[in-house]
C-alpha cells in the first residue's frame, strides 16, 4: 500500500473510531465499507476486527465502570456458540451479497414484531441475539443494526451504559471474527504488521477524540441520531451491493 494511501486509510480509521465513539456504532460500518472496496473480503475482514478490537478495546476501558455485565455475559456466550457452529461451514460470501446483508439489517431489526424486540436484561434474548449477531458479523463484518436494535431496546438504559456495554462485546466479537477470518478461513491471506498498528493506534485516537461529545450529549439527542445515522449507512450499502451486483452480471457473458 502506496503511503498517501495508507495515510488517508488512518483518517479515515480515526474518523470512524470518532463517530463509533460518540454513538456506539455507525463507525466500523464505513470503515468495512471502505477495507472492502481497497482489499480482498478476508483480509478485510482481519484488519476490520483489529481495528475494531483496538476502538472498543479502548472505549471499554474509558467507560468500564458503566458495563452491564449481566447483559455482556449472555450475549457473549451466544457469540461463542455461533462462532463454533459457523466454523463447521466456513462461508466466505461474494462482496455484493455481504454489502446487501449489511444495508438490510437496520431495516429488518426494526420490522421485528413488538414481542420479538429484545431485552438487554433478558438472559435468553442475549443468547439469541448474541448469535444472531455474531453470525451476521461472520457474513458481513459488522454487527451494527442487529446489535443496536439490541442494546437500544428498552430505554432502561443511558447513552454511557450503551456504548460502555456495547464496547465490550464488540471487543470479544470482533477477536472471534479474527480468528475466523485470519486462522480458519483456508487462504485468508494475512494483515501486514504496520497496517495493524497503525489502525489501533487510530482507533484509540478517535475513540480519545470522542469521549467529550459523548459526555456533552443526552440521552434523547443520542438516540435520535443514533436512529437516524444507521438508516443513512444502510440505503447507502444498499445502493452500493445492488450496483456491484448488477455490474456483475452485465460483465457476464
Amino acid at each position: 500500500m502506496s503511503l498517501p494511501l495508507a495515510a488517508l486509510l488512518g483518517a479515515v480509521m480515526i474518523c470512524t473510531a470518532l463517530l463509533s465513539g460518540i454513538f456506539g456504532m455507525a463507525g466500523g460500518l464505513i470503515l468495512v465499507g471502505v477495507l472492502l472496496a481497497l482489499m480482498p473480503l478476508p483480509e478485510a475482514m482481519a484488519l476490520h476486527a483489529i481495528t475494531q478490537m483496538g476502538s472498543n478495546g479502548w472505549r471499554a476501558i474509558l467507560w468500564i465502570r458503566y458495563v452491564r455485565w449481566r447483559s455482556v455475559g449472555a450475549y457473549l456466550t451466544g457469540s461463542v456458540l455461533a462462532t463454533a457452529a459457523w466454523a463447521t461451514v466456513q462461508f466466505v460470501p461474494d462482496k455484493p451479497w455481504a454489502l446487501l446483508a449489511l444495508g438490510a439489517t437496520p431495516f429488518l431489526a426494526r420490522a421485528l414484531p413488538q414481542e420479538m424486540r429484545p431485552d438487554p436484561d433478558r438472559i435468553s434474548h442475549g443468547l439469541c441475539y448474541g448469535a444472531a449477531c455474531m453470525m451476521l458479523m461472520l457474513v458481513t463484518g459488522v454487527t451494527g443494526p442487529l446489535s443496536d436494535a439490541f442494546f437500544l431496546s428498552t430505554g432502561q438504559q443511558d447513552r454511557r451504559q450503551i456504548v460502555a456495554t456495547k464496547a465490550f462485546c464488540q471487543v470479544v466479537s470482533h477477536a472471534l471474527k479474527f480468528v475466523y477470518f485470519a486462522a480458519l478461513i483456508p487462504n485468508s491471506g494475512s494483515v501486514s504488521v504496520s497496517l495493524a498498528v497503525m489502525g489501533v493506534a487510530c482507533s484509540m485516537i478517535g475513540t480519545t477524540l470522542a469521549r467529550r461529545v459523548l459526555d456533552a450529549m443526552t440521552d434523547t439527542s443520542f438516540r435520535k441520531w443514533s436512529r437516524r445515522l444507521i438508516t443513512v449507512i444502510g440505503l447507502f450499502y444498499l445502493a452500493q451491493g445492488a450496483w456491484l451486483l448488477i455490474a456483475g452480471w452485465m460483465s457476464d457473458p
